[in-house]
Formats: structure tokens, sequence, C-alpha cells
């Protein structure tokens, strides 16, 4: 049987409260606080940046690493204020960060893929990419994903390794990018009046962009089994890419159907013997 004196204790426990619950206190009010703060701070940093015209690309991704970075700072000093030793306790955070490092070398490899995107920039924030089956527009590099958004606006978060280490084009990265259309008229239609209703459509369109060096053309691109097919390639920012293929496209067949010009589709004849 022990011998449990109550009073002692008790004095002990109390002891204890007295000296550990205001560094326990002061620990969870400078974590609480500290991360408050980082948090408008980065906010404030953000709108800064924003009105400063700051790279688009870099943006994000130095916020958000310097609010993890700072959030590691405050940690560690909440930590301190509980009494807890920092050196031993930094030891054992960089052998957990070696084994998490080791469990999470596909989140490294996003991170290290990040920074060679933002170093040598094979896109920015803004321009029209096509990685796969996916085409988006990229809205924002992350430390360790891309988010691009589709036409539908739907949002695609691709990780930064995949963007090194597959074959990117970038559809708006030259600024002034060609629309090619091809539309076919029957053979008995005129191929000079086609062209003549193809490029009244051309002039009336808003979307293009006429400067030298840039010429549109309509030429014949093939003769097919049942229609000519002209090619048509017109030029047009990237940001106004979609608005101009699908202007073109219905427009043409509004100047075609105006004027008379067939657009053949395929069709089978069958003949029937008695």
């Amino acid at each position: 049987m022990f011998d449990i004196n109550a009073e002692e204790l008790w004095a002990k426990f109390g002891g204890m409260l007295i000296e550990y619950a205001p560094k326990f206190v002061l620990g969870l009010v400078v974590f609480y606080f500290g991360f408050k703060l980082i948090n408008k701070s980065m906010s404030l940093l953000d709108k800064i940046m924003r009105s400063n015209k700051f790279d688009e690309d870099l943006r994000p991704f130095i916020i958000t690493l310097l609010g993890l970075l700072l959030k590691l700072v405050v940690s560690i000093s909440a930590i301190d204020l509980l009494g807890i030793e920092t050196t031993s306790f930094v030891a054992m955070l960089a052998a957990a960060g070696f084994a998490v490092g080791l469990a999470l070398q596909g989140s490294l490899s996003n991170f290290a893929s990040g920074i060679l995107i933002l170093f040598f920039k094979p896109f920015r924030t803004g321009d029209m990419i096509s990685i796969g089956d996916n085409i988006g527009i990229v809205q924002e590099i992350q430390i360790f994903n891309t988010i691009l958004k589709t036409i539908h606006r739907r949002l695609i978060v691709i990780p930064n390794s995949i963007l090194t280490s597959e074959i990117v084009e970038n559809i708006t990265g030259a600024g002034i990018i060609r629309v090619d259309l091809t539309f076919g008229i029957g053979y008995e239609d005129d191929i000079d009046k086609a062209r003549e209703v193809i490029w009244s459509v051309i002039k009336g369109c808003p979307f293009l962009v006429h400067q030298e060096g840039q010429e549109h053309q309509v030429l014949v691109e093939k003769l097919n089994d049942s229609s000519v097919d002209l090619a048509v390639w017109v030029w047009t920012r990237g940001t106004d890419y979609w608005e101009a293929f699908y202007f073109m496209q219905e427009y043409v067949k509004k100047a075609f159907d105006k004027e008379g010009i067939s657009i053949p589709f395929p069709q089978m004849d069958v003949h029937m013997k008695q």
C-alpha cells in the first residue's frame, strides 16, 4: 500500500499549475494571434503586390511559401514559451521532416518543378496551355500545383511535376496566334465566289488582328470525294481565340446560305433493281 499524502499531491499539482499555466496560456496566445497576424499580413502583402503589378506567377508562390515559413517560426516560438527545449524540438522536427520527405517524394518533386516553372517561365499566368487532353487558361502557379480554367469554367489542378515532364503547348504564349478552319463547298460551286464570301466575313470579324506579318489566307486545301475543302487561316489575340473560332464558323455558314453556296455532307444513294 502506498501512503498517498493528498495535501502534498495537491501542493505539487498547484505548484506545477502556477508554474506552467501562464506559460501554456501565453503559448496559446502567441500561437493564435501569431497565425492571425500572419494571415492578415499575407493578405495585405497580396494586395500590395497586386497594386504594384508584381509578377502574377511569383506572387501566389511567394505568399504561400512565406506564410508557411512564418507560421513555422511562430509555432517554434510558442513551443519555446511552454518551456520545451527548442533545440531538441528542431532536431526532432528535422528528423520528422526527413521521414516525411521520403514519404512525400512526389510533393517535393512538385515543389522543385514549381520553382523550375517560375524560373524558366514556359508559361505565365493568363496563358492558354494544352497538356494531354486538357486545355485551359493558367489561373495560378502554386507551390505544388498549377490551376487551369477551361472554356467550360471548370478548374483543373495539375501537379507541377507533370507540367515539367510532359509536352506542354503554350497556345497564347506568342501573343498573336493563328486560327485554322476548314470549309467544304460543292464541286458545282464557284471557288472564287466562296473565297469572296469568306473574305467578307473575315473583314467583319471583330476578334481578328489585321497587321503586317499576320496575313489572313483562304486556300484550296483538298479535293475530297464530295467536296472542295477551303483552308482558312486567320490571326487573332490569344485571349480571343475561341471567340474568333466560333464567330468564323457561324457567320461563314450564314453567308454561304445567303449566297447559295452549299456545304456538302456525307450521303448515300441507294439504287434498287427490280
